[in-house]
């Protein structure tokens, strides 16, 4: 079975009776979803930048999972007053985690803030507050909580080849998005309001690919299973 890393929180958190401390966690889903599709979750918390090319070694594949808002001087941008407080630590291990991916061709796949992170490192930009661009909340409608929408692939990607070049409901829960999309990257799915939802690697050996949406979130493995049959393949050459 492929072993496939997967990012974490680096947070202040509660636990037990009397625990209040930095923690570096990661919502259950997220491993649960990767073991569901054959592969075996370790968890990948912040580390050293210069650590990231030995530990991509190590896997077969990597998850560069949802959670905080990127800092917006990493794209040239003051911040939205709706951005959150950025987590540098994080920036900075993830970067270097995806640099290392795509050097060393394994297979990467990018959820929500994962994906954003992938745009910033080809050079792109994001949209900080999206309701100020598409006039509505339906992308995040109510803290702590997933909605549902649909997206739709755009034909002869690889997002539609996995999503069978249908439109597919999927679970969000972001207020950033894709705004100028970064060098060698490809739109694979849009939302209704136009909103990127998806975005490829044009020379990618392998297997990378950024979802905004959160398949863990949901029952749909196809994303998750590509990602581990690409790991497996690459485990085996």
């Amino acid at each position: 079975m492929p072993l496939i890393g997967v990012t974490t929180y680096l947070t202040r958190a509660r636990w037990g009776v009397a625990w209040d401390l930095p923690a570096a966690l990661l919502p259950a889903a997220y491993p649960a979803h990767v073991q569901r599709a054959g592969g075996l979750a370790v968890m990948l918390p912040p580390d050293a930048p210069s650590t990231a090319p030995a530990v991509v070694s190590r896997l077969d594949a990597l998850v560069l999972a949802g959670g905080e808002d990127l800092d917006p001087a990493l794209y040239a941008a003051r911040p939205h007053p709706r951005s959150g407080t950025p987590v540098p630590e994080r920036d900075a291990w993830e970067l270097a985690l995806l640099d290392a991916a795509l050097t060393s061709g394994t297979p990467v796949l990018g959820i929500c803030r994962g994906m954003q992170l992938m745009n910033v490192h080809a050079g792109g930009t994001l949209c900080q507050h999206l309701p100020d661009e598409v006039g509505h909340d339906a992308h995040n409608p109510a803290p702590g909580t997933f909605a549902d929408h649909p997206v739709k692939p755009v034909p002869g990607t690889l997002t539609a080849t996995l999503l069978a070049g249908r439109p597919l409901d999927v679970a969000t829960h972001h207020h950033q998005s894709v705004a100028r999309l970064g060098t060698g990257l490809t739109a694979s799915a849009h939302a209704e309001d136009g909103t990127v939802e998806a975005l490829e690697y044009q020379d990618h050996p392998s297997f990378a690919l950024g979802v905004q949406w959160h398949p863990e979130a949901r029952d749909d493995l196809r994303v998750t299973e590509a990602l581990v049959r690409a790991a497996d393949r690459r485990g085996g050459s």
